[in-house]
């Protein structure tokens, strides 16, 4: 079997439990992974750039074969800079399969010799979001089954802030 490198881009604000589980997956499907953290996004990011690189690198220090970096500008454009022939996307529930087939058609179109590859989240993280995670967090609930202690940390100290 063929390994190729793979782009798992995304905001990661912040990196969570599902996240992960797609990572770890990936590692194993690839020869490279790159995280590709979104630098330019319609979201409005908790943490910056900067922040959520180092987060992310925390998480994948045990995987040789993943690293992480930022993007700008078109995706598709980004993943053929680096060379690399698959986007990878999480999927958690079905309504995230119609804007991800959308996308995936387009960036068909734009360069038709790079494929994305949707995995499922494991069933234990498919309600997890990102959005969910920071309310809790803001609200000061429980964190552990959604984000490692590392991003928890980094969660309340950032919402200590804000109070």
């Amino acid at each position: 079997m063929t390994k190729h490198m793979a782009i798992y881009p995304g905001t990661f604000d912040p990196i969570t439990r599902g996240h992960l589980d797609i990572i770890e997956r990936c590692h194993k499907l690839f020869d490279e992974v790159v995280v590709a953290v979104a630098e330019e996004t319609t979201k409005s990011p908790l943490f910056s750039v900067a922040e959520r690189i180092e987060m992310i690198e925390e998480e994948i220090k045990d995987y040789p074969n993943v690293s992480v970096e930022s993007f700008k500008g078109l995706l598709i454009n980004y993943v053929s800079s680096k060379g690399a022939s698959v986007i990878v996307r999480g999927l958690r529930v079905i309504s995230d399969f119609e804007y991800e087939f959308q996308m995936a058609l387009t960036n068909r179109e734009l360069a038709p010799s790079i494929e994305t590859v949707f995995l499922m989240t494991s069933e234990n993280y498919a309600h997890i979001s990102s959005k969910f995670i920071k309310e809790i967090a803001k609200l000061g609930g429980r964190l552990e089954a959604f984000v490692t202690p590392g991003v928890e940390e980094r969660l309340k100290k950032r919402f200590g802030e804000r109070r």
